[in-house]
């Protein structure tokens, strides 16, 4: 069945108390497995366990510690390391099988109905090629959270792909997105009109000093449009944009290529997005569970935001 192509969807989160749904006669949720990103521990996500079970969706976390990260260095004594060819086998053999050993504990609690897989930053395109190399027969949902699925352009000055072409190769030789009974892809990114950020380039530029964007939220079940516009030099910043901007900005640029776009701090909107996938951003929302705090600088798994997005696990 040929996948459907979805607009990307940009939500403004409502900040009311999430509603644990109730049981619904013998319906019990797949059980999802979470994948932490680069430089997380499974001790990070802790809350969103909790926050899962709440709906009744049972969660087992991959095994996976700091220091565990430390295992990518052997990707350093490789040739395709320099040459920017780097492919995701064996240097992270180990992360894929703390993928499939946590697979194996949540199959267990499936009785045969699938698995979901959560994966955050960059524990989605692991997920991906996880899915390539040991099947994803028992898979029937992978939802990313601020994931950079996209490589950054090649040639451009200035950009330094971060993954060695890890991802170039996950792009070619991985599964593309889709949206189909058997198996769902949901892509879910940061973008924000004033928190968890716009980059800036470090350079202001004439054609730059005022830029617009319309953006959808839902609010209430109603659907409301609103036109950001956003100045550089001409909304009480005297010096420009401001040093956090074009600190973030030149993060985004390693990631997409470019500075002056919407993302959650760490991953470029542009960049967390597949063709093929249901995509959704959400304003506001923080890259990392690390430094975030559920009220105040909610993460893509505190409450107020999973709850916006924790029906496609219950599907």
């Amino acid at each position: 069945m040929a996948s459907a192509i979805f607009p990307s969807l940009r939500l403004r989160p409502t900040f009311s108390s999430a509603t644990s749904p109730s049981s619904s006669g013998d319906f019990k949720p797949r059980p999802a497995v979470i994948l932490p990103g680069l430089g997380n521990n499974s001790g990070d996500y802790k809350k969103l366990e909790v926050t899962l079970g709440e709906y009744g969706v049972p969660s087992v976390v991959a095994a996976v510690s700091r220091l565990d990260w430390f295992r990518n260095a052997a990707g350093l004594v490789d040739p395709a390391y320099w040459r920017g060819t780097l492919r995701p086998r064996p240097v992270l053999d180990w992360y894929l099988k703390r993928i499939d050993d946590a697979v194996r504990e949540a199959n267990e609690l499936s009785q045969g109905k699938g698995l979901s897989l959560i994966g955050h930053s960059a524990g989605g395109w692991l997920a991906r090629v996880y899915m390539e190399e040991y099947g994803n027969a028992d898979i029937s949902l992978l939802l990313t959270l601020g994931t950079p699925h996209l490589p950054p352009p090649r040639g451009l000055s200035g950009v330094i792909d971060q993954t060695r072409g890890l991802l170039y190769y996950v792009e070619e030789n991985c599964a593309k997105a889709v949206y189909t009974p058997e198996l769902r892809y949901v892509c879910i990114a940061g973008s924000s009109l004033c928190r968890y950020i716009r980059g800036a380039p470090l350079v202001d530029k004439a054609d730059a000093n005022v830029d617009s964007d319309v953006t959808v939220g839902i609010e209430g079940g109603e659907v409301i449009s609103e036109l950001a516009l956003a100045s550089n030099n001409k909304t009480g910043d005297s010096s420009g944009s401001s040093f956090r901007a074009r600190f973030v900005g030149q993060g985004y640029k390693q990631v997409c290529g470019r500075a002056d776009v919407w993302g959650d701090g760490v991953v470029p909107e542009v960049s967390a997005h597949l063709e093929g996938a249901l995509n959704v951003s959400f304003e506001g929302v923080y890259h990392s569970p690390v430094g975030s705090d559920d009220e105040t600088r909610p993460w893509y798994g505190s409450p107020v935001i999973a709850k916006e997005w924790i029906h496609h696990l219950l599907e």
